[in-house]
């Protein structure tokens, strides 16, 4: 089956470019905001006119003439757009007669109407997850009710689908030139990282662009370009195991000290990655930088140039973590075929105050999302432990509890059988005898569905859905050639 999978780009837009790409993320900003400005209008007549009845309240979504799902939200924009109170003019003939001319949006032909419709799309979804979560279908922390956008100087972003027309794509890729990105109504953009693997993969038929996302940085301009690509080569997925088979699960502890430990059920010790602690190491830095702004007048142009330097801080560490994270993911992944997750509380952990900043930095839920679908696409397994399994705790040898082991004990002291082994090394080893015994038992039909795939910090699509061109079926694309693959990259720990 076909995966998802994003191609990121930075762009080196001419002055004019830039105006361009200012403008678009303007039009987003404004077309999300109407949106939401005609849908609460709608609910305050609807409310003035009580035709909802007694016991109603705002989450029954079948009233008429309030837009709230994703295509009345562009049909109420596109309206609002074209008639009078989006724009109008007083036309004076020669005999001082005065008619009003309706012009609409005077602007609105500058950039591409897909800008405002995906802006439509956004809201619709914010609605859907308040209501799913005022109901109680939505799981997790409560989602409030979106709200209007401001504008800045510094951020935004719009996002554009890939139409075709004539046979001919609306987003390219290296069309003028190499390194070049198309987009409708803006043209040929310069990107300055290589697009050859994606060029190369669209023209052998092996990828397909959906859709482009264009982001405002604070100095610079992103392109995130979506691709619907091919499967994996054979060659680099996991061979397919026996289904009677309940044997090569390796345990995945994550920790503060040490990021990563990795054992097998036997107590051998597969990966162990030191954690880097990168928000730490810039910490001091990020202190003088925030005080300098605090010094700042505000609304000054030297405030601005702070704020923008303590951005380029937070950005640099974010992307320092997200490298290092996915070098140690790709390296479980691509060494073993099955592997077993805690179930962490991360969000009970993040209300410690003394345990919030080092188990932010660690980055555990993104760890484990980055797994969970890197895993996918090779063809392996991801399980998770029961939440309440003491796998530090429990002894790896006799099985005994030990409820008085603390944070501190980084060494597991078994005083039932006098086993001495490394905490996080201990609690690997049982993590990987919980899934082989677990998934036998499920295999033999004796307590199905006590194992449960995926993570919930983990859960969700790895990108946005989009919405495809045109009905009927989608021919899929081949597979991928081994060296589009990738070769494995070793995660080193940090110094």
């Amino acid at each position: 089956m076909a995966r998802h999978t994003t191609f990121r780009f930075c762009l080196d837009p001419t002055v004019e470019q830039a105006v361009a790409l200012a403008r678009h993320v303007g039009a987003a900003r404004f077309a999300y905001n109407q949106c939401l400005r005609l849908h609460l209008d709608a609910r305050k007549r609807h409310r003035a006119r009580d035709v909802r009845g007694a016991g109603a309240d705002d989450t029954d979504m079948t009233r008429d003439g309030v837009p709230w799902s994703r295509f009345s939200l562009i049909n109420a924009y596109n309206s609002w757009k074209r008639s009078e109170a989006a724009g109008r003019r007083f036309l004076v003939t020669n005999g001082g007669v005065a008619e009003v001319e309706v012009t609409g949006l005077a602007w609105r032909g500058e950039v591409s109407s897909q800008v405002s419709e995906e802006a439509a799309v956004d809201l619709g979804r914010g609605l859907d997850a308040w209501v799913e979560s005022r109901s109680g279908k939505r799981k997790g922390r409560p989602i409030g009710h979106p709200r209007f956008k401001k504008k800045t100087h510094s951020a935004g972003s719009f996002r554009m689908r890939n139409k075709t027309a004539g046979g001919r794509a609306s987003i390219r890729v290296g069309q003028d030139r190499p390194r070049s990105v198309t987009l409708p109504r803006i043209g040929s953009i310069r990107v300055r990282e290589d697009t050859r693997r994606l060029r190369r993969m669209i023209t052998n038929g092996r990828a397909r662009i959906l859709q482009a996302t264009i982001t405002r940085g604070t100095r610079r301009w992103w392109i995130l370009v979506t691709v619907e690509a091919a499967d994996l080569h054979p060659a680099v997925q996991h061979p397919v195991r026996n289904p009677d088979d309940a044997t090569g699960w390796v345990g995945v502890d994550r920790g503060l000290r040490a990021l990563v430990v990795a054992g097998t059920r036997d107590g051998t010790e597969t990966v162990r990655v030191q954690a880097p602690k990168i928000l730490a190491a810039g910490l001091r830095w990020q202190r003088r930088l925030a005080r300098a702004m605090s010094r700042k007048k505000r609304g000054s142009a030297n405030r601005r140039e702070a704020a923008a330097r303590l951005s380029r801080h937070h950005v640099r560490v974010r992307d320092t973590r997200q490298h290092f994270l996915h070098q140690v993911s790709n390296q479980l992944v691509k060494t073993h075929d099955r592997l077993v997750l805690e179930d962490l509380n991360i969000t009970g952990i993040m209300s410690n105050r003394r345990l919030a900043r080092a188990v932010g930095d660690a980055a555990w839920g993104e760890l484990a999302r980055q797994v969970t679908y890197k895993q996918q696409w090779r063809n392996g397994q991801v399980v998770v432990a029961d939440r309440w399994f003491a796998s530090s705790k429990t002894c790896s040898s006799c099985g005994q509890v030990k409820p008085d082991l603390i944070l501190s004990d980084r060494t597991y002291t078994c005083g039932h059988c006098g086993l001495v082994r490394d905490r996080d090394l201990n609690a690997a080893v049982n993590l990987a005898a919980w899934a082989e015994d677990h998934t036998r038992t499920v295999e033999n039909g004796a307590a199905s569905g006590e194992v449960r795939v995926g993570d919930r910090q983990a859960a969700g699509p790895v990108t946005n859905a989009c919405r495809r061109d045109g009905t009927g079926p989608h021919v899929r694309v081949g597979e991928t050639s081994p060296e589009d693959a990738g070769t494995p990259i070793q995660a080193a720990p940090a110094a």
